[in-house]
């Protein structure tokens, strides 16, 4: 099945809503502010005006791909449904004890995040199933029956229902589930078989209360938006991104909205896989900053790194611990609150601090000239001379010099230094955050990070890009057509796709072959009838990953496994692919254990066509000049006299040496002293070290 002539992807940020439309003569992308009270009212302003752009009428548009921030605000917020949980009797408290760690471990007043349903709404019923299905005590229907005449008395607007050990017999779940249809047929009732059939019963319960707190909302949401779409004239079907790496159909997503989770980012990490294996890069490190935040991910073989839980709404200073586990399939990132609209201040010990705080789209950086009064990144940056007062978004968001350097000098004053000096000591805070970060994220997945070669994209990442390979020792930089916009031409990268997840557990000294191709061969029936709603008849691609760990381990790492289908002799098979994952990740393996497999995890996806192979450009001749201007370099600790050259001037091949800024509408970008610059074929900007022209 062919895809459609005319797609646009449109990604929903916490400043700015991105668009990319894909015609019959090429891309053309924009950007608009995010619209916090009618989110779906930006993404139609953005897709009109890309098809004006692109002189086609709205009605030829024929799918629109969305990736959206609307679950994740929501559960940081807690703006969602009033919501009951329903769960086995004697485990109310689960999601209040938590997994009983402490993630800040010198803290004596430590602070854990309230539960995302209080206790009053937290109900049980008499009922157990055992780990491998058994029935050790049944559910009386009539005990059902009156749990949700209490449940429909109360007026709650969404149910949440979590028995123990569901993932293996779902009948309990499924019969509470029924008696609340019956009462009240319109009722958002969300159960942890359906949503996250998985081993361990705290990520699970906090994955169908994520689902059922945003459901409502979320599907509201989109109802809107496919409703404003059809009264623009474009009635084209409707997709999100999930936050596995896919797309998926508006009625799936309004059904399991916790998939969203990070939608935008996963499709930021899809643009950047796609030039990794256009430029046969093994190893790339995936750089997104936006207006809010800033993300990190690792992609190897053109494949995002992935996950099968995810950690949201951490609390205490973003610190790994302080947030509700999921168990969604992710792409696994860091993400921090260091993007343009990040607000600088001073702490207790007058240091300068950036972030997470953000001044998002309302009332925007200072300089935005919007009613913004507090200092950002943004403001930062025009003050450093890094950003054309009246060429940022294309002119259509003019800056003003003046208010960026009032609101710095609130800063400067605490500090008793210049503006510039704060601008400055402000971008050099959240460069060394970020570098941070992706020094953390490389070490927790056993990888050294001076191998790898960066793909920055996002309105802020071209600005910050040089000075973070600088900082991280990195001595290539991609920095591909469209970077201010890359998640949302990500969209139009992305496959269709579904990951189905089990809790089956498999001792490999007991490994029941049987058992768990009957298991696998459901899964790829799931996942492909979801497949279908979107690429019926399109080729497809099957991955399987199995979550194993040595017997007595607390926690299971990913193994991808080359086969779908088992017998008994491939146990030995199963023992190696642990062995060589283990090691790769942790430098040894553990002779005399055994491994164990507790979850299973199976991707059926469209296979996207390949991008052609990009042949490395290193000469050419000097790019044309549009004029000179000076900023602050921060290797150099100084300004410099650097050259402004237009996107466009960067033909295959052309050269610019640093110090120079690269202009187009989304984005600028800073090339520093120490790089220069090389257009590339296929409109793709290679920044590599002087010293490393080769």
């Amino acid at each position: 099945m062919g895809l459609p002539t005319v797609r646009v992807g449109v990604d929903i940020g916490g400043t700015f809503t991105d668009v990319a439309l894909q015609g019959p003569d090429g891309l053309v992308t924009g950007k608009v502010l995010t619209d916090y009270a009618q989110p779906e009212r930006a993404i139609l302003a953005a897709t009109l005006a890309a098809a004006r752009q692109a002189g086609i009428a709205p009605g030829d548009i024929g799918q629109v791909i969305h990736g959206t921030t609307l679950v994740t605000n929501a559960l940081i917020e807690r703006r969602g449904a009033r919501m009951a949980f329903i769960t086995t009797e004697g485990f109310r408290d689960v999601i209040e004890m938590r997994s009983e760690n402490r993630f800040e471990q010198y803290d004596l007043n430590l602070s854990l995040p309230l539960p995302m349903v209080p206790r009053k709404d937290r109900f049980t019923l008499n009922e157990r199933m055992g780990p491998k299905g058994e029935v050790l005590l049944p559910l009386d229907p009539a005990e059902a029956r009156a749990m949700a005449e209490r449940i429909v008395a109360a007026g709650y607007e969404a149910v949440a229902i979590g028995l123990m050990h569901a993932y293996a017999n779902d009948a309990h779940e499924r019969m509470m589930a029924a008696a609340l249809a019956d009462l009240a047929p319109d009722l958002s009732v969300s159960i942890s078989c359906v949503i996250s059939p998985q081993l361990r019963e705290l990520p699970r319960f906090n994955t169908v209360i994520a689902n059922a707190y945003v459901q409502p909302r979320v599907s509201a949401y989109l109802g809107r938006l496919v409703e404003s779409l059809r009264a623009a004239g474009i009635d084209a079907p409707v997709f999100l991104m999930h936050s596995g790496g896919g797309l998926i159909s508006v009625d799936t997503a309004a059904e399991q909205p916790v998939r969203l989770l990070e939608s935008g980012p996963a499709g930021g990490a899809i643009f950047a896989a796609r030039y990794a294996r256009a430029h046969g890069i093994d190893r790339v490190l995936s750089f997104d900053m936006g207006g809010t935040t800033a993300k990190i991910c690792l992609v190897e073989d053109a494949t995002p790194k992935t996950a099968n839980s995810f950690e949201i709404a951490r609390t205490y200073r973003f610190k790994k611990g302080s947030g509700m586990t999921v168990s969604t399939p992710v792409v696994e990132m860091v993400e921090i609150g260091a993007g343009g609209g990040s607000i600088a201040s001073v702490d207790t010990l007058g240091r300068i601090q950036v972030g997470p705080r953000s001044a998002g789209s309302e009332p925007g950086p200072a300089c935005y000239q919007r009613g913004g009064a507090e200092p950002t990144v943004t403001d930062a940056n025009l003050v450093l001379g890094r950003l054309d007062p009246d060429g940022f978004a294309g002119g259509a968001i003019p800056l003003s010099a003046a208010l960026a350097e009032t609101a710095m000098g609130a800063v400067a004053a605490q500090q008793g230094i210049s503006v510039q000096d704060t601008a400055f000591g402000v971008t050099e805070m959240v460069d060394e955050n970020m570098a941070n970060a992706a020094r953390v994220h490389a070490v927790e997945n056993g990888r050294d990070i001076e191998g790898f070669t960066m793909v920055a994209f996002g309105g802020g990442a071209p600005l910050h890009a040089c000075r973070l390979c600088e900082k991280l020792g990195l001595k290539a930089l991609l920095i591909p057509p469209g970077a201010g916009v890359g998640s949302a031409i990500g969209f139009l990268r992305a496959p269709f796709s579904f990951e189905a997840t089990r809790g089956l557990f498999q001792p490999l000294d007991g490994f029941d072959a049987e058992v768990v191709n009957a298991s696998l061969a459901a899964m790829e029936r799931e996942a492909r009838a979801f497949v279908d709603t979107g690429a019926a008849g399109a080729e497809t691609v099957t991955r399987l990953t199995a979550f194993m760990r040595y017997r007595g381990q607390g926690w299971e790492i990913p193994v991808p496994l080359s086969q779908a289908r088992f017998a008994a002799s491939d146990v030995p098979a199963l023992i190696a692919a642990f062995e060589a994952a283990y090691r790769a990740l942790f430098g040894r393996i553990i002779d005399g254990l055994m491994p164990e497999i507790t979850n299973w995890s199976l991707t059926v996806a469209s296979r996207p066509p390949e991008p052609a192979a990009v042949r490395r450009l290193l000469d050419g001749p000097p790019a044309a000049l549009r004029r000179t201007r000076r900023f602050l370099d921060a290797a150099l600790r100084r300004e410099v006299e650097a050259v402004e050259v237009a996107r466009a001037a960067m033909t295959p091949g052309a050269v610019v040496e640093g110090p120079a800024i690269i202009t187009e509408d989304e984005t600028s970008t800073i090339v520093t002293s120490a790089f220069r610059a090389i257009g590339q074929a296929d409109g793709c900007l290679l920044l590599i070290r002087k010293e490393a022209k080769t």
